[in-house]
């Protein structure tokens, strides 16, 4: 069985008696319902629980063109079609609601302190797509579709249970709720956010110091935010490819940045709302209780001139929610019978849109294992032992990146010379992806997908990539010499810089290795380039992305719909 598609799995739902589940999942969000939907569509007996109900706020609404294909990814491994539909604007607007905006580009701008932007320092990114299209996700929509798919499938449900205890047990697992309430399982995973019953129980949280980026953060939904392109006083000469409001913007501080996550920047969205942020150090700006969130959202607005105009007219929908220091991570995210998953397990910072695609990446590695536990009866820790190792490598490198991000606000060159380091995995990481989901589209066989679990670096951005590797911990070493005030932001960003230009693994075809490229918008004719360059001059270690053969050296054949799939 190891080898097989769990789509032609045998059925292993429990014939226990009732509230006895093969899989107790605690939260119903998109991780907990995404999970729920796979298991039971495999005839696993699953029992959802949470403390919530739906459809409910939630934040988290950019997409990356990488969670998108490991949705699209789940969705044709185990046969949950409803997960594709989060992988287009169309798929929402027709499946789900028309609620959700469009996703064209990352855009960053960097602001101080009474002053107007300079547009000599304006970034914007947008992968190349020829099918999927990120968006913004309007999270009480599309989380309530995925909890309704999950349903479908045979998850039972308890909404607005509240955790009281949880028995971890040798032979099972038990919940136990407010009078006694009693639900016994083979196995639990707690998804269920920073509150997670599970790490709170078994005291998992890392201390703070564990964690080396530091922020607090307040958001909401408005309505009357202006677009980003109305609020700067700047030429059309420095007008990016992408108007800035089909995109999700950054608006970048010292220390800090304000989101604007528009969902009615679509001809289709019937929703006039948009989400915004304001996520900073709290070391360098702590939390004054004497001000409400929205007075302290203005007052920084009112900082940067242009900022100040994007919320001018603005007016709030629902409550404030803002919080002290937000990261949290665990030492440990699985044990006999149980797992941390996604947010439960660890969180950083919104920067860089990485939830979503966390969360599908662990969903992606724990689905399998656990169809394989269930089947095998055997719970034994170790077999879940890279759930743990992937888990926490995305804590460390998201913590490391944003970290040396906040660093880099300061200066442009240093942010310049940042931004291109992460910019240099977003298409390695998709063609990679794309390389092993077409050998699985032409053979059908699982292995080929749980082989690509196999690289050195779990987590890292490129993580089968030494020249990317020596490439991130240079960044990381000289943003924190800047940090340690050993040397100045100015000095470093230009020293980064040069290492940047200088590096293979930075696909100079996208404009990355030109520090003055303020757009990075590849066309055919860049990425048939850089398909030439990576067949037959680029670094070893990246020719597999093009080349017809994995790194391992297995063969790559069969065709897929993949966007990103290199002309010959």
């Amino acid at each position: 069985m190891h080898g097989q598609h769990p789509g032609s799995r045998a059925s292993l739902r429990s014939a226990a008696p009732p509230r006895r589940h093969d899989v107790i999942i605690l939260g119903s969000g998109i991780a907990g319902s995404t999970l729920g939907a796979i298991l039971a569509k495999q005839g696993v007996s699953v029992l959802l629980l949470d403390g919530g109900t739906h459809p409910r706020f939630a934040v988290g609404e950019s997409t990356t063109l990488y969670t998108l294909k490991v949705f699209r990814l789940l969705a044709r491994r185990y046969g949950v079609p409803e997960l594709e539909s989060l992988t287009s604007y169309e798929g929402i607007h027709d499946d789900i609601a028309p609620t959700s905006g469009t996703k064209r580009h990352f855009g960053f701008i960097r602001h101080e302190e009474g002053k107007e932007p300079d547009p000599a320092e304006f970034l914007q990114f947008s992968p190349p797509s020829k099918a999927l299209q990120t968006g913004h996700l309007f999270r009480q929509d599309t989380d309530a579709y995925l909890f309704h798919a999950a349903v479908r499938y045979g998850c039972d449900v308890r909404q607005a249970f509240h955790v009281e205890d949880v028995e971890l047990a040798g032979d099972h697992v038990a919940v136990i709720g407010k009078g006694g309430e009693r639900h016994e399982g083979r196995y639990l995973v707690d998804a269920s956010g920073f509150r997670s019953p599970l790490a709170g129980q078994l005291g998992l949280r890392k201390a703070p110091g564990a964690l080396k980026h530091h922020s607090r953060s307040m958001f909401t939904h408005m309505l009357g935010v202006r677009p980003t392109d109305e609020c700067l006083r700047v030429g059309p000469e420095d007008a990016p490819p992408i108007p800035w409001v089909e995109g999700t913007m950054h608006h970048l501080f010292d220390r800090g940045w304000f989101w604007s996550i528009p969902f009615n920047n679509a001809p289709g969205s019937k929703n006039p709302l948009v989400s915004v942020g304001l996520t900073l150090d709290e070391r360098m700006y702590p939390k004054d209780e004497a001000v409400t969130p929205e007075e302290e959202f203005r007052s920084f607005a009112a900082r940067f001139p242009a900022v100040e105009r994007l919320f001018a007219d603005a007016r709030t929908v629902r409550p404030w929610v803002s919080a002290g220091r937000i990261q949290y991570a665990s030492d440990k995210t699985v044990g006999h019978r149980w797992c941390l998953m996604s947010h439960a397990a660890g969180f950083i910072d919104p920067l860089y849109s990485r939830g979503l695609t966390n969360t599908g990446e662990v969903v992606n590695s724990l689905a399998w294992r656990l169809l394989d536990a269930l089947a095998e009866d055997d719970f034994d820790e170790e077999r879940f032992r890279y759930v743990d190792e992937l888990q926490q490598g995305l804590i460390r490198y998201n913590d490391e990146l944003v970290n040396c991000s906040f660093i880099s606000f300061q200066d442009h060159s240093l942010w310049n010379a940042v931004y291109r380091i992460w910019c240099a995995a977003e298409v390695p990481i998709n063609l990679r992806f794309d390389r092993f989901t077409e050998r699985f589209a032409a053979s059908g066989d699982d292995g080929v997908l749980r082989a690509m679990e196999q690289a050195a670096h779990p987590g890292l951005p490129v993580p089968g990539s030494e020249g990317y590797k020596a490439l991130f911990d240079e960044m990381v070493r000289v943003c924190e010499a800047v940090d340690r005030g050993e040397r100045t932001a100015a000095d470093a960003g230009g020293e980064l810089l040069g290492t940047v230009v200088k590096t293979p693994v930075v696909l100079d075809h996208l404009g990355l290795r030109d520090p003055g490229r303020r757009f990075v918008y590849p066309m055919p004719d860049d990425l048939r380039r850089m398909a030439n360059w990576l067949r037959h001059e680029g670094p070893e270690e990246l020719s597999y992305l093009v080349n017809g053969v994995d790194v391992h050296g297995a063969p790559l054949t069969g065709q897929t719909d993949d966007e990103m799939a290199l002309p010959h």
